[in-house]
């Protein structure tokens, strides 16, 4: 292991040691509270830009394998640790963390004191960073730090989304035997959803099919055109990375395909709905990361325990239009977790119902998602 400095654009320098090797990068850095999941986390495309602190102080002691991953690669810039457990005892583990890091060419860094840490962010918010084991020198790093990309403003969906449209079958992508033009839906009775991919996490697919849907993935640039032309029974609008308000091509496309059929949001394709309804969004200051984020479900009282990963959010001030209502709520900060129309099939959270919090609190919304798509092709046959 090599000596690692992490520095923050605000001075803060915390040290640690390199568990992968020489490294040196920047990115936004954020922290994690889940006790498990980081190969799901390392995964993410919301993570894309960042640098992920986990707060549960030991990692890596189960492993990795090859089936829990929520995307093609690992996003994450860099993993900050407390410490690092090199081997891994698990009965699904096939290698060792700090291995699958270094095949990325992704940092891992240990022996930080990730509490400090956490707690410096909680105060003076989610910050640029350097993390180096190169360039010890704290003002050089202090510098590097502050001519990293801005997450105000920046569209990290162009990095994350697909290339181009993919079909989604029994767990995994497969590329169209032909273009989209000649494109023709499975015959098999199921529901037929457009998911546009903003960043999309596997699970969700999983969850979809799961569910009855067989699913096309499209590239978050699609024309609307194209993606009415398909003729599904359902739109799908993933999670992704970055400041919502900084994707424009994909809030424009929203608003024309906004109640020509059903339409279901998660995360960044939450805040994609509500700005495309008329409202705005904020950058919180250290964001909502973890699978412990308490949520009230305004229509029944229930309260939710969710999985969630975003750092900005839908202001509740500016929900001016009188067909939309707030469905669910932070308890946490009062922020957004929940949008839904009155007049036409269209629903949104924040909250990620795929990652089993509670275990299963938020299932529901994909059977809500479901019934929606059955309810409005019953509705077009009359």
């Amino acid at each position: 292991m090599c000596r690692a400095i992490l520095v923050l654009e605000d001075g803060a320098v915390f040290e640690g040691r390199s568990f992968t090797g020489d490294c040196e990068t920047t990115g936004e850095v954020v922290f994690n509270t889940s006790m498990a999941g980081y190969q799901e986390i390392l995964t993410d495309p919301s993570y894309c830009g960042q640098m992920v602190t986990m707060t549960y102080p030991l990692i890596g002691n189960y492993g990795i394998n090859f089936m829990d991953v929520e995307s093609e690669r690992i996003q994450v810039r860099a993993l900050l640790v407390r410490e690092y457990h090199e081997s891994p005892s698990n009965w699904r583990s096939e290698g060792s963390l700090a291995s699958y890091l270094r095949t990325s060419g992704i940092p891992g860094v240990e022996g930080l004191d990730t509490r400090a840490l956490t707690r410096h962010i909680r105060l003076r918010g989610a910050m640029k960073a350097a993390l180096s084991t190169r360039d010890l020198d704290r003002d050089s790093l202090i510098e590097k730090a502050r001519f990293a990309p801005d997450m105000n403003g920046l569209d990290l969906v162009k990095e994350v989304t697909c290339k181009k449209p993919m079909l989604w079958r029994d767990g995994q992508m497969v590329a169209l035997e032909s273009g989209l033009e000649r494109f023709v839906w499975p015959k098999t009775g199921r529901f037929k959803v457009a998911a546009l991919d903003y960043g999309i996490k596997y699970n969700i697919l999983r969850s979809l099919e799961k569910r009855g849907c067989d699913v096309i993935v499209l590239p978050a640039h699609l024309a609307w055109q194209d993606v009415e032309r398909l003729e599904p029974d359902g739109i799908f609008l993933s999670n992704g990375p970055g400041d919502p308000a900084a994707v424009g091509y994909a809030i424009e496309n929203i608003k024309a395909l906004i109640g020509k059929k059903p339409m279901f949001g998660i995360c960044l394709g939450h805040q994609l709905v509500g700005i495309a309804l008329g409202a705005k969004t904020f950058k919180l200051k250290f964001g909502h990361r973890g699978a412990n984020q308490p949520v009230k479900n305004l229509k029944n009282g229930k309260i939710e325990i969710t999985s969630q990963n975003h750092g900005f959010c839908v202001e509740l001030e500016s929900l001016n239009n009188p067909s939309v209502e707030l469905s669910h709520i932070n308890l946490n900060d009062g922020t957004v977790e929940g949008l839904i129309h009155k007049d036409i099939p269209l629903f949104s959270v924040q909250y990620h119902p795929e990652a089993s919090p509670g275990p299963h609190d938020a299932a529901y919304l994909f059977e809500r998602f479901t019934e929606m798509m059955r309810l409005f092709k019953d509705k077009k046959r009359r």
